[in-house]
């Protein structure tokens, strides 16, 4: 009893209390409502994204193309479509490195426009790849692809960071979201661009008579069409201001952090001195520093993990779903088809899946991860994408017994990426942006990303050489992979409604305060130091 009274008077007197000094510009973002400017940002840095799958996704549909027309068996030799399939994502690795580091070293919006640029060149250039041995045409392709993926990966970081600096804390996922949302746009797009194409020259005269060299139109249209969507929004981005959050947080430049954002958004933002002192209480530990391995060092490996065993099977599945339909006898009588005709039916097939898989993942994303939060929807995915996985690698032989069944696997084939959109593929994109520093942020989604595109490397190069001859033994590995998601997913944090500074807790600061003093704005009680 006595110990008791003890405690009440001693926490009468003192209370250790935690004080966030948020920043009022960034107050003012966390709780504005939603504008019209936010669904512009949605629709610039979405565009971004909507050139990236277009441009990775378009080359599977094209692959079996430069087969036919360029070597005599028909197909393309090993080495080389290991090469035309993943050379891109090496270009993406370094991209999303290099460019998400300069993004936090010199503003987001600079180095925006830099990507956009080389995403454009190089898509015009991959359909330009003229030569006149076949290995010299592929060559160049991959050469002039390998830049396009440095542009593409840098585009993944700045685009979410961008969003995420501009959102408020209620809807910022949904925001997020829908910009991601944007690939599966991009990834529809590419098998409707390759049907319309496709069936133009197919069922033009002079295909009749050359076949081959019609087709070689087609492969270069569709991939220098990747240009198109990306110069529709280049003047968009480089009329964007610098996000506020790295001009106060990094730039440490109040009054244009606060100008910039009354610019585009009907809001009002006083500034004070007193925010100065809390700026220059900020910790300024970097990447490599034991303070942020002892802070964020768990959050990273969780992110990276995730990232790296999903893209394993994500883009395997993406890249190579002619070969697993192809398996249980989607595609028949394909010897007596011309080149234009195979492609276009592989095209129909994409088109199908993501109409009815992908697409709809992408939205329910967007409706429910500020409902739902991130990480039960991380986990759900991958568990459903384990379960449905492991039902097509069991009975997989079972599914090209007749019609009927093989329109099953179909449905499941759909239904994974269904759980891989509202799952883990939108959800890694979401919480790796939002778990970090503002001054490591773009870094920091930029090392997961490309994780998980070293990821989606080891999955073209393990298919190319081993898994066309096991695909059982493929899936299974896949949903092995989900599991090892579902391990490291239980390591992160749920961000769902928090503003980006209270998740990532860089400006605060501990202080002291007698009980009967008046009480501090924003102040946070924490626990009664016991005498």
């Amino acid at each position: 009893m006595f110990y008791r009274m003890l405690n009440v008077v001693t926490s009468a007197t003192y209370e250790t209390r935690r004080v966030r000094k948020q920043i009022t510009v960034l107050q003012a973002l966390d709780v504005a409502k939603t504008q019209l400017y936010h669904f512009t940002t949605i629709v610039i840095a979405g565009m971004g994204f909507f050139t990236d799958a277009y441009d990775l996704f378009s080359i599977s549909l094209i692959t079996d193309l430069l087969g036919s027309i360029y070597y005599s068996d028909g197909k393309l030799p090993t080495n080389a479509a290991v090469a035309v399939n993943g050379i891109a994502f090496v270009g993406t690795v370094l991209g999303q490195i290099f460019f998400g580091w300069l993004g936090d070293r010199m503003g987001r919006k600079r180095i925006y426009g830099i990507t956009l640029k080389l995403m454009v060149l190089c898509s015009l250039a991959s359909g330009l790849s003229f030569n006149h041995k076949p290995k010299d045409v592929i060559a160049t392709l991959c050469f002039f692809r390998f830049w396009l993926g440095i542009g593409i990966g840098g585009d993944y970081p700045l685009s979410a960071t961008i969003m995420s600096e501009y959102a408020n804390k209620k809807t910022r996922g949904t925001f997020i979201a829908a910009v991601f949302a944007m690939q599966g746009l991009g990834n529809l797009a590419a098998g409707t661009v390759v049907l319309i194409i496709s069936e133009r020259f197919k069922n033009s005269p002079a295909y009749t008579t050359d076949p081959f060299g019609q087709a070689d139109y087609v492969w270069r249209i569709v991939l220098m069409f990747g240009a198109v969507p990306a110069l529709l929004t280049y003047y968009w981005r480089m009329k964007m201001p610098e996000t506020a959050r790295y001009t106060a947080l990094i730039a440490k430049n109040l009054k244009q952090a606060a100008a910039d954002m009354t610019s585009v958004l009907d809001i009002e933002i006083p500034a004070g001195k007193e925010e100065m002192d809390a700026l220059d209480r900020q910790d300024e530990f970097g990447l490599f520093s034991m303070e942020f391995f002892h802070r964020y060092g768990r959050e990273l490996l969780g992110t990276t993990m995730c990232w790296l065993v999903l893209d394993i099977g994500f883009y395997s599945l993406n890249l190579f779903m002619k070969q697993f339909f192809a398996s249980v006898g989607w595609f028949k009588d394909e010897s007596n088809m011309g080149p234009l005709e195979q492609t276009y039916k592989f095209a129909r097939t994409q088109a199908i899946i993501t109409v009815s898989g992908t697409l709809p993942g992408y939205f329910f994303t967007v409706i429910f991860i500020d409902k739902l939060g991130r990480i039960r929807i991380q986990l759900v995915g991958f568990t459903m994408m384990t379960i449905f996985m492991l039902g097509l690698a069991g009975p997989y032989y079972f599914w090209s017994t007749n019609e009927s069944t093989r329109i099953g696997f179909a449905i499941m084939y759909a239904i994974i990426f269904f759980f891989a959109n509202f799952g883990p593929n939108s959800t890694t994109f979401i919480l790796s942006i939002e778990i970090f520093p503002t001054r490591l942020r773009s870094t920091c989604h930029g090392v997961s990303g490309a994780v998980g595109k070293i990821g989606a490397i080891i999955g073209v190069v393990w298919f190319l050489l081993y898994g066309h001859a096991a695909y059982q033994n493929t899936l299974l590995m896949f949903a092995g992979c989900n599991l090892v998601g579902v391990m490291f997913t239980l390591a992160l944090p749920e961000t769902k409604g928090m503003s980006l500074e209270d998740i990532t807790g860089e400006i605060e600061e501990m202080e002291e305060q007698p009980i009967g003093s008046p009480p501090i704005d924003g102040a946070e009680f924490i626990h009664s130091v016991i005498l």
